[in-house]
């Protein structure tokens, strides 16, 4: 890397112990076409304790029960900080999370539907609202796919 594009104000973040830090989990959709897992966008859940720096830039966090299977040492790079607000109503969603950290999204509804024409063919898609997420962000799927993984979505007559 160029050293004229390295930011010189940057300084690396310090926690100290008993700061509060929100943590990143990647939700997952299904795995799609050629092994490939469907990713959608990182959820922040949280607020924990820092109970100890471990190295430079690893810490322990004082995990809940239901997180008892993961282990408790993070580096900096997979939580923000938290700033607590007297305003802030935290009411934490139950997720399954598995060894890294991720947990697998399961379509709630279709919301839209439209076709994509292309040169030569016409794509079918759908807008489906994945559970976890606000219809903010919901996603545009394909139409054939949806319908192979779940029937259950769409209306007897569409087929």
């Amino acid at each position: 890397m160029d050293k004229s594009y390295v930011d010189v104000k940057r300084r690396p973040d310090e926690f100290v112990v008993e700061d509060y830090v929100l943590l990143r989990v990647s939700p997952m959709k299904e795995v799609m076409g050629f092994g490939k897992k469907g990713k959608l966008s990182p959820k922040f859940i949280g607020p924990y304790e820092v109970t100890k720096k471990v190295g430079k830039v690893s810490y322990r966090l004082e995990l809940p029960n239901e997180l008892g299977k993961i282990h408790d040492m993070f580096y900096i790079s997979q939580w923000k900080r938290y700033v607590s607000d007297k305003s802030h109503v935290l009411n934490p969603e139950p997720l399954d999370l598995d060894e890294n950290f991720s947990y697998e999204e399961k379509p709630i509804e279709i919301l839209d539907s439209m076709v994509r024409s292309m040169r030569r063919k016409d794509i079918k898609m759908v807008k489906v609202l994945w559970s976890n997420q606000r219809t903010q962000k919901a996603l545009w799927e394909t139409e054939d796919s949806m319908r192979d993984k779940y029937r259950h979505l769409f209306v007897p007559e569409d087929f």
